[in-house]
């Protein structure tokens, strides 16, 4: 029971990561709260995971959504202790595009931004407020590999994924010299297998052999798992951290670690 005793609100907690995340949180003792736009799956997850889950609707990019959320979670709950800004978009599908640097839509990238960059500062902004009262609270936003490397045909998703990362070490500095009781960190997962990657590795013998290529150039040689995402969100949340401010951990098998550009063994 980690998470004994806290109050957590997940946001993008329909599927995937969030999903992954709320699960796993209620299971160790957290009160979630689950968001996102898609209601009906947002409340079958919370009708799953049980007595300790509860979803309201929550769309990042709206500053109105955000002011209703926090005036419930300050009248049930009388605070919060952790928030997971995890919802967020690719663009490829959700915009017209295009993504790349020579042709860019700029309402597509400024459609990007305002739900990964707006969407996590506007959950940050919020959520201070509500934590000025916890013992220990923690911020989590869940950024990117993507946010660490250029992304040629993504780059609206790389550049709000970058600037995730970076807001992320600015709310845990202000919050370390205002001393408020609120530690903030970043996630960067890579090549983790959600339904976001659906459209890409397409169906049957196709998903299975991109799967295959993917996981060649992945050092740990497979794609991960939502969950391997969920418990390193766990570490950060939880008291077990209480020493860990502005860090980010990248989830990727070992992707980053730079393997690829590796000279070859004397021996190959």
């Amino acid at each position: 029971m980690r998470l004994a005793h806290k109050t957590a609100l997940v946001t993008g907690a329909a599927r995937g990561i969030g999903e992954a995340i709320a699960t796993l949180f209620a299971a160790e003792g957290a009160q979630v709260i689950l968001s996102d736009i898609n209601d009906e799956l947002g409340r079958d997850v919370a009708a799953r995971i049980g007595a300790n889950a509860c979803y309201i609707p929550l769309d990042v990019s709206r500053e109105d959504d955000w002011v209703e959320v926090s005036h419930y979670i300050r009248s049930t709950y009388g605070g919060l202790d952790i928030l997971i800004n995890n919802a967020g978009i690719a663009g490829i599908l959700e915009t017209s595009g295009p993504h790349d640097p020579e042709h860019l839509d700029i309402e597509s990238w400024h459609q990007v931004h305002r739900v990964n960059l707006d969407g996590m500062a506007l959950g940050c902004k919020y959520a201070i407020a509500l934590m000025k009262t916890s013992s220990a609270a923690s911020i989590v936003n869940i950024s990117s590999r993507s946010g660490l490397i250029g992304i040629p045909f993504a780059a609206a998703y790389a550049s709000s994924k970058a600037a995730v990362r970076n807001h992320s070490k600015s709310v845990a500095l202000y919050c370390a010299q205002k001393q408020y009781p609120i530690r903030c960190n970043s996630i960067h997962p890579g090549a983790i297998y959600t339904p976001i990657w659906d459209v890409m590795l397409g169906e049957g013998e196709d998903r299975e052999s991109a799967m295959k290529v993917i996981a060649s150039e992945i050092p740990l040689g497979t794609m991960g798992e939502p969950k391997d995402v969920a418990y390193a969100a766990l570490y950060l949340a939880s008291d077990e951290s209480k020493y860990v401010t502005g860090i980010e951990m990248n989830i990727d098998g070992g992707i980053l670690a730079g393997s690829a550009a590796s000279p070859p063994s004397r021996d190959a």
